[in-house]
This record gives structure tokens, sequence and C-alpha cells, in this order.
């Protein structure tokens, strides 16, 4: 790839020949556009971060309109270096896909296009006293709604989100009972706002199926919205988006954005696209590092409930009339997250690159261990009452010492997922055969520390792909099937022609990786409970 972002056409390539294929993605701290060729190489991209607004402790909010200007100005920006190297982008461009951070939650007016509040974000804590009213409601308590849709009652999903914009902002409330409040999740933003919003006759309100699955209000079984449980936490349907495969025509983009009557052609939310863009079989795992870290294994047809506090939830569909492929999934909230709270708030490193030369320049923590429980502990605990401890701290601590607990505190998180992960799905990782590996991507595994650590506290196989960045790929993928082209079996046959990806094998024994866990695991329960000193 060339400097700037850009790969030049071959010699004597004419422009009018070649197809490209575009993926909006969106995530939690930074907006991209990338557009790949026919060969799923990258040929243009352009990235911008966003502003995170954090109102009080545990609330996490972001601007929903200044998205909005992120897309259009990522997709200006990816258009401008795809001219300068000669490329014709918008006129070979046959379609887009949609990537984004799931649960992150927006209701906004129809009729003025406006959002009546901020977007709760997905690692926002701020509805647990909602779910503690909810547990007490119902007789199964926080598993109410586990067999229809997967999830268990917690702050994390979209529902919650949802009854906390409705019971404290008043003008949801008006908006709700006149009929002009819409939700959405940031896919269901997007397509909204692309595709004329306020300004179309009629607007697209839709939102695919993995997107749908982490609203805690979808069925996994038929993939539409379960209307008693929307009766029991007393949410209209109305304000819903309708569900939609991820593979689809969605509607083309007005008039009014840089591209212009290209179709929106696929959907799928961030992880369920890494997954697809890593092109996971039944039985195999990824893990995608990015702000938080998301560990996701396709089970297939299968739907597999866990008794080991992993979510079911659909892997991807690709098409309307195309089978559904479900999957177990591991949410890590503090992922990178914590590299840029040693950068932002401690002042530790002053780029989250140089955490990896940091750490090496000592060969363990020197005891010391850090649980990110920032906003709470996802899977497999499950405690938004968990709050950050670093422990272990001596006179002999450092700022390397940090620097590396701080790494290892993705490592432990994402072994602790794959622990339960095996105990859940034990037989369909049995039915693929061979030795288990973590496929991983997201920008954090460009850190070699990070990935050899990663395989140290597995004592399994990590596997780093030539390109990171699947998310994207993935969304580019369901948009190039949408449109015809490429097949799934062409994207496969793809892979297996790209360079060898880079393992990484554990370097400690078996006694030494259990020793760590065990002390690990004791930090982790001493995180616990810290919530109510919240002030």
């Amino acid at each position: 790839m060339e400097a700037g972002g850009v790969r030049k056409e071959k010699e004597g390539e004419a422009s009018e020949m070649v197809s490209y294929l575009g993926a909006i993605d969106q995530g939690t701290t930074s907006t991209r556009f990338i557009v790949y060729d026919t060969d799923a190489k990258v040929v243009a991209s352009h990235q911008l971060e966003f502003t995170q607004i954090y109102p009080q402790a545990g609330w996490v909010e972001h601007d929903p309109m200044e998205i909005l200007d992120t897309v259009r100005k990522s997709m200006e920006g990816a258009i401008a270096k795809g001219k300068e190297a000669g490329l014709d982008i918008l006129g070979n461009l046959k379609g887009i896909g949609i990537t984004n951070q799931r649960e992150t939650t927006i209701i906004w007016s129809k009729s003025t296009g406006k959002p009546y509040y901020n977007a709760v974000v997905w690692m926002d804590s701020r509805t647990s006293s909602i779910c503690r009213r909810l547990e007490k409601q119902h007789p199964e308590g926080g598993r109410q709604f586990v067999g229809t849709c997967g999830l268990p009652i917690h702050p994390y999903f979209s529902a919650t989100k949802i009854l906390w914009l409705m019971e404290n902002v008043p003008e949801v409330k008006k908006g709700v009972e006149s009929g002009d409040a819409l939700f959405g999740t940031i896919d269901t933003w997007l397509i909204w706002n692309l595709t004329g919003g306020v300004n179309s006759e009629n607007p697209i309100h839709v939102t695919d199926c993995t997107n749908a699955a982490r609203t805690m209000l979808m069925e996994l079984t038929t993939l539409q919205w379960h209307e008693p449980t929307l009766q029991a936490l007393g949410i209209p349907s109305s304000i819903l988006p309708k569900i939609i495969s991820n593979v689809e025509l969605i509607g083309k983009i007005s008039e009014d954005w840089p591209l212009a009557g290209v179709q929106l052609a696929g959907c799928l939310g961030d992880q369920h696209s890494a997954t697809l863009g890593q092109q996971c079989k039944t039985g195999e795992a990824k893990c995608t590092y990015g702000t938080g870290c998301f560990i996701v294994l396709n089970t297939g047809e299968q739907i597999v409930p866990s008794n080991h506090g992993l979510l079911t939830t659909v892997s991807y569909k690709l098409g309307p009339d195309a089978p559904t492929n479900y999957a177990l999934e591991g949410s890590i909230a503090i992922g990178g997250a914590a590299v840029q709270w040693l950068r932002d708030n401690l002042g530790i490193i002053k780029s989250s690159s140089e955490i990896e030369s940091l750490a090496r320049t000592v060969d363990n923590t020197g005891g010391v261990y850090f649980v990110p429980a920032f906003s709470g502990l996802f899977a497999p605990w499950w405690r938004d009452d968990a709050r950050g401890v670093l422990v272990g701290i001596t006179r002999y601590t450092n700022k390397a010492h940090i620097a590396r607990a701080t790494l290892e505190s993705m490592c432990y998180q994402v072994r602790e997922v794959l622990t339960s992960m095996k105990a859940d799905a034990g037989s369909i990782e049995a039915n693929v055969g061979g030795e288990f590996l973590l496929k991983v991507d997201g920008g954090a595994t460009v850190n070699n520390l990070l990935m050899q650590l990663q395989a140290d506290l597995l004592g399994s196989p990590v596997v780093r792909p030539i390109d990171i960045e699947t998310t994207a790929l993935g969304a580019a993928y369901a948009a190039g099937i949408a449109v015809g082209v490429w097949t799934m079996e062409q994207i496969v046959e793809q892979g297996a022609v790209q360079a060898t990806p880079t393992t990484f094998h554990s370097q400690i024994t078996d006694d030494e990786r259990e020793k760590r866990c065990l002390s690990w695991n004791k930090a982790v329960e001493r995180s616990f409970g810290l919530a109510e000193l919240d002030f």
C-alpha cells in the first residue's frame, strides 16, 4: 500500500474496468471509510477520531451529529486520496457496507432529524438501577430474557438504555407518546441519514439482525422483535426499525452525501463483521482487540446456550434466504481503552504505540495486576458493581510494570472468556478437530508483545492475519456479495492465497501460567462491590 493510505492501480489498468467496494467502519472512538479492490486489498482509506463525553463516573456518551460529520469527512478524505493516486473511486464504487459499534443507543425525531439526547454508549453503566429493578420484577431475575434473546439483563444492552432515555429525558417521552420518536443503534442512525433521513419521503429505518441481537429485544429463532419482551419492558414497537439480514440492497445514498447514488448493500455489527472478515467457520473463534476485546465463536446453525457467563448471539446471515449462523460471544469492556487511559489520564505514555517498548523494559509486572473495571466487568463475570483496581504495588513498582500489567489485563480477560467458551461449546470445538487456535484482529494486534503474552496465557496458538482490520473487510465482503462482485466461495479462495499470517506460540510452562492466572483472579475479586464508592 502506498503512503497516505492509497494503493495505486497497476500500470496500464483501465480505470473504467475496476470495481471497488467501500466500508464505513464506525467505531467507539473513531470513524473510517475504507475502499477495497476486488482482491480485497485496501486502495484508499481515511480515519477520524471524535469526542468522548463523560458526564459523570460510569457514563459515556457520543454526539450523533458529530458521528455523521466524521462519516462525511472520512468519505471525502478517502475519495481525495484516491484521486491523488489516479483512482476514480466514485465512478467505480459498486457498493458500501456498514459496520458499527453495537448497543450504543440513539433516539431521534423523525420530523426534525435531530437526536433528543446524546448517544448512550455501549459501555455506559448508568442503567444499573434499572437492571436491578427489572431483576426484582421478573421471576427469573437477570436471566428472564436469556431463553429468548440469549442475553442477561445488563446495562450493556440497548433495551435498558432505551428505558433510561424514556424515563429521564422528557423530550424522548413526549416523542414516543406522539409517534415522532425513532430508536436505532448506530447502523440504523447512519442508514436513515445516508438515505435521505428527514428530507426523504420514504426514509429507511432498518437494522440488521446482528445489531438487533444486541438489544435484548430480538428473538434469536425468528430474528424478529419479540412482542412479549417489548410488553414486559414497556417499549413500543413503533419506535423500532425493521430487521434485515446482513447482505441486502438497503438503499442508495442520497444527493447530499459525497458518494451520492452508491448502493448501501451490507450491514453488520463490528464483531460479527470481523468474524466474517476472518472467515471463521463453525468451531473457529476470533478476538478483536479494540476499545474493548470481543471474542466470538461461530457455532454454525446451532443456537448454543451458555452456562458459563457468555452471550448467545447471531454470527451472521448472508442474505434474506440464507441460513443463520449463530455464535457464543464474550465481551470485554476495557481492552485498548486501558492503554488510552495510561496515555490520557495518567500521562505514563505519550502515544498508544509507546506501551510496547516501555513494557519490554521489564521482564514481568513485578507482581502487579491491573483489573480495568472502569464501568464494571462484562463476560464472564457480569459485575456492574466492579471498579478498576491495581494491586500488588510495592516500592519496586515503576511505570514499566504498570504498562506491562495493562497489556496482561487484556490477555487475562480473553483467557477467562475462552475458558468459558470451551466449556459451553466443547462438542462444537471437538467436531472441528485439530489444535484450538485463536484468530486475532484489530489495531492493538500490531503489538507483538501483547500477542506473545496472549499466547503465553492461553497456552495455544494466536494467529494474526496480514490485514488486521478485518472488521471493515467483513462489511466490504457483505456489500460485495450483495452486489454480485463476490460469492462466499470466492472470498474463501481469496483468503486461502493471501500471505501467510503470523502465529505466536506459548513460551511459558503450564505451572507458571496457572500460577499467574490464579493471582489474576484474586485481583478480580478485589474489584467487586466497589461501585458503591462512586461519587
